[in-house]
C-alpha cells in the first residue's frame, strides 16, 4: 500500500512559478514511478510529467508536450518525495493536480493513468490572466 499526499497548489498570475509536493508513505519509494496527471473542468485526466525509478536510468524525465520547457519533475529519494517545479504559467494550466505512483513502472507507459496504481487526493492550481 502506498499513500501520496499532494502541497503546493495555489493561486498564481500568469507568468508566475509554484512547486507542488507529493510525499509518499507506504512501500519502497525508490522502486516505483511517480508521475503528475492534471484534472481541468470539463477535459479528461491529462499527463503532466513523470519519473521512472531510481534503477531506471537513475530516474528519467517524461514530460507532456503541452508543459515542456517550464514544468520539472523531480524526486528527492531520501524525502520520498516528488516534486513538480512549474514556471512561466499559463491560464490554461489551472486544474486540480495529482500524484501517482506506478509500480510496474514501463517507459512506453509513462504517461498513462490507468498504469499507475495509487493516487493523491489533489492540489487545486489557479493561474488567473
Amino acid at each position: 500500500q502506498v499513500q501520496l499526499v499532494e502541497s503546493g497548489g495555489g493561486l498564481v498570475q500568469a507568468g508566475g512559478s509554484l512547486r507542488l509536493s507529493c510525499a509518499a508513505s507506504g512501500r519502497s519509494f525508490i522502486s516505483y514511478a511517480m508521475g503528475w496527471f492534471r484534472s481541468a473542468p470539463g477535459k479528461e485526466r491529462e499527463f503532466v510529467a513523470a519519473v521512472s525509478p531510481i534503477t531506471w536510468y537513475s530516474g528519467r524525465a517524461y514530460y507532456a508536450d503541452s508543459v515542456k520547457g517550464r514544468f520539472t519533475i523531480s524526486r528527492d529519494n531520501g524525502k520520498n518525495t516528488v516534486y513538480l517545479q512549474m514556471n512561466s504559467l499559463k491560464p490554461e494550466d489551472t486544474a486540480i493536480y495529482y500524484c501517482a505512483a506506478d509500480l510496474g513502472f514501463r517507459s512506453e507507459t509513462a504517461g498513462t493513468s490507468s498504469e499507475y496504481d495509487y493516487w493523491g487526493q489533489g492540489t487545486q492550481v489557479t493561474v488567473s490572466s
